[in-house]
């Protein structure tokens, strides 16, 4: 039998390479803009609670957020498996399409902790 008759493409039969080698292609030139991202909203904060921000930073402050940066990172691999395993699904195509969805709730929930992290961190929280 025939791909033409069988109803399957050259397409469905794409290999676990070429999905991996896609997937680190798609999330590391996002991993930059993620990175970008937090960085500008500790560095936000740390302006908006000055003078009091400065007063709270110092070396162990430091190696918290760089803690807090490497698990941020670790978090962010977490799309690795969910994009592998959908790209092996049936809908394949479809997700090639959509997965900047997962990207958008995925640094979407990393703002929010970020902002809560530093508001705390800086002293800059106002009730609001």
């Amino acid at each position: 039998m025939s791909e033409e008759a069988s109803g399957e493409s050259r397409t469905d039969h794409i290999g676990l390479r070429e999905i991996g080698a896609d997937t680190v292609h798609y999330w590391e030139r996002r991993r930059l803009i993620y990175n970008a991202i937090l960085i500008l909203i500790v560095g936000w904060y740390f302006v908006a609670g000055l003078p009091s921000s400065r007063e709270h930073a110092g070396f162990n402050l430091v190696l918290v957020l760089l803690v807090l940066g490497v698990v941020a990172n670790v978090l962010y691999c977490l799309a690795y498996v969910a994009d592998v395993f959908v790209q092996l699904s049936a809908v394949r195509h479809a997700w090639l399409r959509w997965r900047w969805v997962l990207f958008v709730i995925g640094t979407a929930t990393a703002v929010i902790m970020t902002r809560f992290f530093v508001m705390g961190a800086f002293s800059t929280w106002r009730g609001h």
